[in-house]
């Protein structure tokens, strides 16, 4: 039986995009609609020839169409600059799309956190729940 290798090769080059491309955003690209975006996953077709990027950005939804439109621009000059800094048989064009999994996160988070405040309000502590309750058994002495 064959050994497992742990990441497929799709997986790393995969990884190796989503890190060169945040170098490259970071240290050469100017475009000031792009600002601070995180790549947070990349997707690449069976052929190599279409790649699926996942951004989120610090200035979220609201600035969002600036954002996409900014690194839409940029598409050709991070192509090139990852061709340069990668080799595979084909540079993937490069497609842009907004992450709202982590918006949602915190969104869903904001909700836990309210309804367990609600629930706090509405359900008293039981007397029995105090560690001063006489229900329960006093623990031996240790002398």
């Amino acid at each position: 039986m064959p050994a497992h290798k742990g990441f497929s090769r799709r997986d790393r080059i995969c990884e190796q995009i989503r890190r060169e491309l945040a170098e490259v955003i970071r240290s050469e690209l100017r475009d000031p609609r792009v600002g601070m975006i995180s790549l947070t996953d990349v997707l690449i077709s069976a052929d190599y020839a279409h790649a699926k990027i996942f951004f989120s950005s610090l200035a979220g939804s609201e600035n969002l169409e600036s954002v996409q439109l900014g690194l839409q621009r940029a598409s050709g000059f991070l192509r090139g600059e990852l061709g340069k800094r990668i080799s595979i048989h084909t540079t993937p064009q490069l497609h842009f799309i907004f992450d709202e999994s982590l918006e949602r996160g915190a969104q869903m988070s904001k909700l836990i956190i309210e309804a367990v405040a609600i629930s706090a309000q509405n359900d008293p502590p039981d007397a029995t729940d105090s560690p001063d309750s006489p229900d329960l058994p006093t623990p031996p002495d240790a002398t």
